[in-house]
């Protein structure tokens, strides 16, 4: 047996050809040396249980799941970290002394992100979506230390849930807000995030329903979309100085969490990055 396979990582996804994430972590994995692979493998709802039996029997270190999984494989796993516990998800699962533990990945990275450039501490959020995206940023957000989160989405049973999961679950107080019609920041307001898929490519010039003459000047203004990098929101974002943070980071981030989770080692970030910039271009 080849010996990668002892060390082999992989993604459970419904579309192979449309997961970047493989030649970024690969990139990381061969510049850091590691003698380890990460594939794309793909795993329809009825065939989850089989895979993740074959992915203990091979000895993977583990696997990330993609939508539609990262509900359903909940029930196939030993523990949950304490934060996906709270998120109801799981995008990442490491196999580690015969079991299987899941986490999530994607709230982390994005504050990681957000760490970066701005401190959440104390901070009052805006929040559009309330999608599995949108449920671990609130949660991460929350329990980095923001102190309010308005949720803001057009199913308005999804926006309360998530509204009440933060109430309940998180230091952090939360409400939902009805998206009828754009949505003027409110006064105190120091974060933005879309954490929906407005803007991602082909429909790059698709609008937030924001009123983005209400961002003001130092407040962050973030995004999860990757491709393109920068969206419509980021170039109105920048144009009233404001501090913008295309969705790159989190995506990065995400992944490094999810590496050093399964091999205990720090990989080089910039080099996940430069793939994601050669594959969706740079930020203008």
């Amino acid at each position: 047996m080849p010996h990668f396979l002892a060390g082999l990582t992989g993604s459970f996804a419904q579309k192979a050809d449309e997961n970047p994430t493989v030649a970024m972590v690969q990139a990381a994995y061969d510049a850091a040396g590691l003698d380890v692979r990460y594939i794309n493998c793909e795993v329809a709802p009825e065939g989850l249980a089989d895979a993740v039996r074959g992915a203990v029997a091979m000895g993977w270190l583990g696997f990330n799941c993609s939508l539609p999984h990262k509900v359903a494989v909940i029930d196939l796993l030993d523990e949950l970290a304490p934060s996906a516990a709270v998120i109801g998800a799981v995008n990442t699962v490491v196999h580690r002394d015969g079991r299987l533990i899941g986490e999530n990945t994607d709230g982390r990275g994005f504050v990681e992100a957000m760490l970066a450039q701005a401190d959440p501490t104390g901070q009052r959020v805006l929040l559009f979506g309330a999608g599995g995206a949108a449920r671990a940023i609130a949660v991460e957000t929350a329990l980095a230390g923001a102190a309010h989160i308005t949720v803001v989405n057009r199913d308005a049973g999804r926006g309360r849930e998530l509204a009440d999961l933060v109430n309940a679950r998180t230091p952090a107080s939360a409400e939902y807000r009805p998206w009828d019609r754009d949505i003027d920041v409110p006064e105190g307001t120091g974060i933005v995030i879309n954490a929906t898929s407005i803007g991602f490519y082909p429909d790059v010039d698709a609008r937030l329903a924001l009123n983005v003459d209400t961002l003001r000047p130092g407040m962050v203004v973030a995004d999860v979309i990757t491709n393109p990098p920068t969206t419509r929101l980021i170039r109105d974002a920048r144009k009233r100085d404001c501090i913008a943070i295309d969705g790159l980071g989190m995506l990065v981030n995400q992944a490094l969490v999810a590496v050093q989770l399964w091999t205990g080692k720090s990989v080089d970030g910039a080099v996940m990055r430069r793939v994601l910039e050669d594959l969706f271009g740079s930020p203008a």
